[in-house]
C-alpha cells in the first residue's frame, strides 16, 4: 500500500472495530490507488480517499412483526447510503442471519465503484436485515417485509435511495416490500425500487442479469486471448440465481459446466449440469442440490466439501464472500484453471487472490464481472422513468453492452497506470476515478 494512504487505511481500522469484510474491501481498493494518488494529488488533498471511506448515511433500525403463531419477533434492519456523487443511492437488501452493519458496509462501499464502472448515473448503498426467509410462510415473510418497509420508506425514493433485490430478496419480497411502500405514501413511485415484476414495473433480464453478465465478461477475457467458451469446462459455485443464469450463458456460449454446489455439498456431472433439474430442485422443491443424483445416477454428490477441487478451465465463485481460500486457489491452479471471474460479492480472499495472480490466472473482481445486476436496475430505472417496456432482446443487448465496455475500461485504465492486463487494478482505478472527479467537483459535502 502507498504509503500516502496507509494513514487513511489505519482511520478506518480504528473508526470500524471488528468489522473484518469491510477492512477487506478498502484495502483491496486502498491497494491499487498508489500510482493514481501519484499522479492526482488532488485526491489526497481534498481528502477524497478518506471521504469516500465514511459512509453518507449508516441507518439501524429495529423491525418487529408477528409470526404465524402470534409471537412478536424482533429482527435489526440496515441501510448505508455510502456514496451519491454520481446519483441516487443504488444496491441491494439483503435477508440472511449472516447480516450485519460491517457486512452490509463491506457491500455498500463495493458497489460504489461497481455502479461507478457501469458508466450509469447511480451512486453506492446497501441494506439488508438479519431475518431468513427460509422455513417462514408466505404471511410471515410478506408481515416482516411490510414491518421493514414502514421503516426504510422514509429513506429512499426514486431521487434519492433505489433498493433492490440481493440474497434473500428476489420477486416475491420485492412486491410485498413494494406494496407497503405504496401503501404508506400513496403513491405508485415505481422508480422507487428494482427486481419488479414485469406485470407491474419489472426489467426482462433482471433476474438472469448478473449471471449473464459475469459469463459476458468471461467470454470479452477469453476474446482477448482469441479463445472462446466452446468446449471449455466450467465450476460454478452456489446453486441461486447468480449461479442458475451464469450456468445457462455458459451453456449457451458452448461451455460445459461438470460441477455446482449449496452449501452442503456439490455436485459433478462431467456429461454437463441439467440445468432444468437444478431450477425444479431450487426454485420448485427448495430441495438440496443432492437430490440431483436421484434422476442423473452418473453425477455424484461430494458432502461437505469445497467445489474448487473439480477440475476446470474457468472458475465462477457465484455463491457468498469469502467463499474461495488459498487453499481453494491453489488447487485451481493445480487442476489447470486459467480464469477466475466473481459472480458473486468478494467472495475469493486476498490470499486466493494472491496465488492466482502468482500463478498468471487472469481473475476478474467482482466489482466488474458481477455489475450486471446493478447495470440492468439501472436500466429498469430508465424504463421506469420514461413509462417504457423493453423487449428481452433489447434489454439483453444493452446488459452486453454495458458488460463489454466495463472490460474494456479495466483493460484500459490498467494500461495507463502501469498494470496491463490486471482487472483489479483497472476495475478499482477507474471506477475509483470517476466517483472522486464527481466528488471534486461538488465541492466538500
Amino acid at each position: 500500500m502507498d504509503e500516502k494512504l496507509v494513514d487513511v487505511y489505519d482511520e478506518v481500522l480504528q473508526r470500524n472495530p471488528g468489522e473484518t469484510e469491510f477492512h477487506q474491501a478498502v484495502r483491496e481498493v486502498l491497494d491499487s490507488l498508489g500510482p493514481v494518488v501519484a499522479k492526482h494529488p488532488q485526491y489526497t488533498d481534498a481528502a477524497v480517499i478518506r471521504r469516500l471511506c465514511e459512509p453518507e448515511r449508516q441507518i439501524i433500525f429495529r423491525v418487529p412483526w408477528v409470526d404465524d403463531a402470534g409471537q412478536v419477533q424482533l429482527n435489526r434492519g440496515f441501510r448505508v447510503e455510502f456514496n451519491s456523487a454520481l446519483g441516487p443511492y443504488k444496491g441491494g437488501l439483503r435477508f440472511h442471519p449472516s447480516v450485519n452493519l460491517g457486512i452490509v458496509k463491506f457491500l455498500g462501499y463495493e458497489q460504489i465503484f461497481k455502479n461507478s464502472l457501469t458508466g450509469l448515473p447511480i451512486g453506492g448503498a446497501k441494506g439488508g436485515s438479519d431475518f431468513d426467509p427460509k422455513g417462514r410462510s408466505e404471511g410471515e415473510v410478506m408481515r416482516f417485509c411490510q414491518a421493514f418497509m414502514t421503516e426504510l420508506y422514509r429513506h429512499i425514493g426514486e431521487y434519492t435511495d433505489v433498493p433492490a433485490g440481493d440474497i434473500g430478496v428476489g420477486g416475491r419480497e420485492i412486491g410485498y416490500l413494494f406494496g407497503q411502500y405504496k401503501r404508506i405514501t400513496n403513491r405508485y413511485e415505481s422508480g422507487v425500487l428494482t427486481g419488479k415484476g414485469l406485470a407491474w414495473g419489472g426489467s426482462r433480464v433482471r433476474t438472469e442479469a448478473t449471471g449473464f453478465g459475469t459469463v459476458f465478461f468471461v467470454d470479452e477475457i477469453l476474446k482477448t486471448r482469441k479463445e472462446s467458451l466452446d468446449g471449455k469446462q466450467v465450476v460454478v459455485s452456489g446453486s441461486g440465481n447468480v449461479a442458475m443464469y451464469a450456468i445457462a450463458k455458459v451453456q449457451q456460449l458452448g461451455g460445459t459446466v461438470v460441477a455446482c454446489s449449496d452449501s452442503g455439498g456439490y455436485i459433478v456431472d462431467e456429461s454437463g449440469i441439467d440445468l432444468a433439474t437444478v431450477q425444479e430442485i431450487k426454485e420448485e422443491r427448495r430441495a438440496r442440490i443432492s437430490t440431483y443424483v436421484e434422476s442423473h445416477p452418473r453425477a455424484r454428490y461430494v458432502e461437505g466439501h469445497s467445489v474448487w477441487q473439480v477440475p476446470c478451465d474457468i472458475a465462477l465463485p457465484c455463491a457468498t464472500q469469502n467463499e474461495l481460500d488459498g487453499a481453494d486457489a491453489r488447487a485451481l491452479v493445480g487442476n489447470g484453471c486459467s480464469i477466475v471471474a466473481e459472480g458473486a460479492n468478494m467472495p475469493c480472499t486476498p490470499e486466493a487472490v494472491r496465488v492466482f495472480s502468482e500463478a498468471g490466472v487472469v481473475f476478474a473482481p467482482g466489482k466488474a464481472a458481477n455489475a450486471g445486476g446493478v447495470a440492468t436496475s439501472a436500466l429498469e430505472m430508465q424504463q421506469n422513468a420514461s413509462r417504457d417496456s423493453w423487449t428481452f432482446e433489447h434489454t439483453e443487448e444493452r446488459l452486453g453492452e454495458i458488460m463489454r465496455r466495463i472490460h474494456d475500461r479495466c483493460l484500459t485504465t490498467a494500461d495507463e497506470y502501469g498494470s496491463p492486463g490486471n482487472y483489479v487494478a483497472g476495475a478499482n482505478i477507474a471506477g475509483f476515478t470517476q466517483v472522486a472527479d464527481a466528488m471534486l467537483a461538488l465541492g466538500v459535502i
